[in-house]
C-alpha cells in the first residue's frame, strides 16, 4: 500500500512539473559587463535546486566526519557496558550452576569493568544497582564457599551503593540486601544475628512472606516459641502455607511454648491469644488444660477449655484418635474434684450421660467410676471401675482403675481383694 501511494505521488509531482515547465516561458537575464547571459527560468529552478540538494549532503557528510571521535567514543563505552552486564548474566549463570568460584570471579570482574568504564569517562545511569547487584553476587558465591569475611565485606558495600540512586532504587537494593544477610546468618545458625538483620527493615517489609518465613526459621532457632507463634499465626492468616502445613507448624510452635510457660497468667494469654481453629485442636487444648493443672490453676478453667473437644468426641467419638481420647479423660480425671461444687456435678452429670450413650467405652467406664469415687460412690465406682480394667487398653489407665479399686477394698477391710487389685496394678 505505502508502494502504490509513493508511485501515485511521484505521477503527481511528474506532471505536475511537466504542465508547469511546458507553459513557463520566462527568462533570466544576466548581466556581466560587457556580457549579456540570457538563461531559461527552468534551467535556473533546476540548477538552483541541485546546488541546495548537494549542499545539504556535502553539510551531512561534514557532519558525520566531525562526529566520527565521539562515535568512536560511545562504540567504545557501548561495548564496556555490554562487557559488564555480560559478566553479571555469566555470574548469575554460573552460581545457578554451582560453580561459586567462576561466580565469584565474574562478579568481581563487572565491578572492574564499571571502574574502568568510570574511568574511562562514561557513566551508566544505573550503576549503583550494577554495582550493588554484583558486590551482592559475590557475597552469595563467598557464602557458598564459607568465606565468611569476603561475604561480610562485599555486603558492606552493597549496602553502601544502596544509598545511591533513587528513592525506590536504594529502597529496594537496601532491603534486597538486608534480606539476604538474614538468610546466610540463618543458614550459619546465628538466629540472633539473623534477627538482627530482620530489625533494620521497614515495618510494612518486615510484613512480607519472605521476611516472615525467614523470622519464623530464626526465632524457632533462638528458641523464641512465643515471637515464632506470632509469625506463624501471622503467616498462615496470609495463607503462605497449606492449611495441613499450618495446623502442623502452630500445633507445634503451641505445644513448645506450653512446654516452656510457667505462669497460670501467662498461659491464660497464651491461650487467649490462639485462634477459634486451634483453639479446636484436641492436642492443643488438652495440653493447655494439663499444664494449666500443673501450675496448680483453677480446674474449672481447664475444663471450660476441654469443652468444645468433649462435645466434638460425643457427636463424633471417631473424630479423636485413641491416644487423644485418652489424654481427654486422663485430663478430666485430673480436674475432677469434690462433687459438692456445681461445676463438678455438672460435669458428673455429663459424664455419666456420655457413660450411658456408650456402655462400652472403657475410657468412659474409667472415667465415670473415678466421678462416682470422688462423689463416694463406693459401689457405683467398685462396678464401673472392674469393667472397666478389664477392657482397658491404655496401660497408665489400667493401673491407675486397679489402683483404686484396691482402694475400695481397703476402705472395705477387704484384705485379700485389696492385696489382689494392687497386684493387678503392679502388673499392668
Amino acid at each position: 500500500m505505502r508502494i502504490a501511494l509513493w508511485l501515485i505521488s511521484l505521477f503527481a509531482v511528474a506532471v505536475a512539473g511537466a504542465l508547469l515547465a511546458g507553459s513557463n516561458n520566462g527568462t533570466v537575464t544576466v548581466f556581466w559587463p560587457p556580457y549579456r547571459v540570457d538563461l531559461s527560468l527552468n534551467l535556473v529552478l533546476l540548477v538552483l535546486i541541485l546546488v541546495l540538494v548537494v549542499t545539504h549532503y556535502a553539510q551531512r557528510a561534514l557532519s558525520a566526519m566531525l562526529a566520527l571521535p565521539q562515535q568512536a567514543q560511545r562504540w567504545r563505552l557501548l561495548q564496556k557496558e555490554r562487557a559488564a552486564y555480560g559478566a553479571l548474566l555469566e555470574a548469575s549463570a554460573n552460581f545457578m550452576a554451582g560453580r561459586f568460584l567462576r561466580a565469584r570471579k565474574a562478579a568481581e570482574s563487572v565491578i572492574e569493568r564499571e571502574k574502568a568504564l568510570a574511568l574511562a569517562g562514561g557513566s551508566l545511569v544505573h550503576a549503583p544497582s550494577l554495582k550493588a547487584l554484583a558486590h551482592v553476587m559475590v557475597a552469595e558465591a563467598a557464602h557458598a564457599l564459607q568465606d565468611k569475611t569476603t561475604r561480610q565485606q562485599h555486603l558492606e558495600l552493597a549496602l553502601q551503593e544502596a544509598q545511591v540512586g533513587t528513592p525506590s532504587v536504594r529502597q529496594t537494593l537496601k532491603e534486597g540486601s538486608l534480606l539476604r544477610a538474614a538468610r546466610w546468618s540463618l543458614d550459619d545458625r546465628d538466629a540472633q544475628a539473623s534477627l538482627q538483620w530482620l530489625d533494620q527493615l521497614p515495618q510494612g517489609v518486615a510484613r512480607r512472606t519472605v521476611a516472615m518465613r525467614l523470622r519464623l526459621k530464626a526465632s524457632r532457632l533462638a528458641e523464641r516459641p512465643a515471637q515464632a507463634l506470632d509469625t506463624a499465626l501471622l503467616l498462615a492468616k496470609h495463607r503462605a502455607f497449606s492449611a495441613e502445613a499450618a495446623d502442623t507448624v502452630v500445633r507445634g510452635l503451641v505445644l513448645d511454648l506450653l512446654v516452656r510457660t510457667y505462669e497460670t497468667g501467662q498461659l491464660q494469654r497464651v491461650w487467649q491469644s490462639l485462634g477459634s481453629a486451634q483453639r479446636l485442636m484436641p492436642e492443643l487444648a488438652v495440653q493447655a488444660a494439663q499444664r494449666w493443672l500443673i501450675l496448680q490453676g483453677d480446674a474449672s478453667v481447664a475444663r471450660q477449655w476441654l469443652v468444645p473437644i468433649w462435645d466434638r468426641f460425643l457427636k463424633s467419638p471417631a473424630s479423636l484418635s485413641a491416644t487423644q481420647k485418652m489424654q481427654l479423660v486422663r485430663v478430666l480425671d485430673q480436674s475432677l474434684g469434690q462433687a459438692e461444687a456445681p461445676a463438678e456435678r455438672e460435669w458428673l452429670a455429663r459424664i455419666e450421660a456420655a457413660q450411658l450413650a456408650q456402655p462400652q467405652d472403657a475410657a468412659l467406664l474409667y472415667l465415670a467410676g473415678m466421678a462416682c469415687m470422688k462423689r463416694q460412690l463406693w459401689g457405683k465406682a467398685q462396678a464401673l471401675l472392674t469393667q472397666a480394667a478389664k477392657h482397658l487398653d491404655d496401660t497408665g489407665l489400667r493401673r491407675q482403675a486397679w489402683s483404686a479399686l484396691a482402694q475400695l477394698a481397703e476402705q472395705r477391710d477387704d484384705a485379700s481383694a485389696a492385696a489382689a487389685a494392687w497386684k493387678r496394678a503392679a502388673t499392668a
